[in-house]
């Protein structure tokens, strides 16, 4: 019997060790108090856009990326307390696109300019146009 409460507290406590550890790697969503909008440049397709959201998505304190590749932007709502917009100019920029601070909204200011909410309703990025950048989709144009 007493063989059989040890057995039973040993598995508890490696339970509750595992949950513990697991809890610790969990990345907590972020909460978007801010919106950056980027001036960016260098993007012919979806690949670019991908790479870009990947870059930001991996900051801290990140909560939503839009990237519009035709008109050179790249939206960014973001946690004030854990990241700065230069940050993330910088995070893009370190992608191989010219990036800049264009403006920082609030989402409020950001939802009555676009008529939309940060993260909903974004027109998808456009299609290759035979970017040939580094690191880009690796598809060249037809003729």
């Amino acid at each position: 019997m007493r063989a059989k409460n040890i057995g039973t507290t040993l598995l508890i406590i490696m339970v509750v060790t595992l949950l513990v550890v697991l809890a610790f790697h969990v990345r907590i969503g972020a909460t978007a108090d801010s919106v950056a909008v980027l001036k960016t440049t260098g993007m012919t397709c979806s690949s670019c856009s991908r790479k870009i959201t990947k870059a930001l998505e991996r900051e801290k304190g990140v909560a939503v990326t839009e990237v519009d590749v035709d008109g050179g932007w790249v939206i960014v709502g973001y946690d004030t307390k854990t990241v700065q917009p230069e940050k993330l100019a910088q995070k893009v920029s370190e992608t191989g696109f010219g990036s800049n601070v264009y403006a920082v909204l609030t989402p409020e200011e950001y939802r009555q300019v676009t008529g939309r909410a940060i993260g909903k309703s974004a027109s998808p990025s456009t299609g290759c146009g035979g970017c040939g950048t580094k690191g880009g989709c690796g598809t060249q144009q037809q003729n």
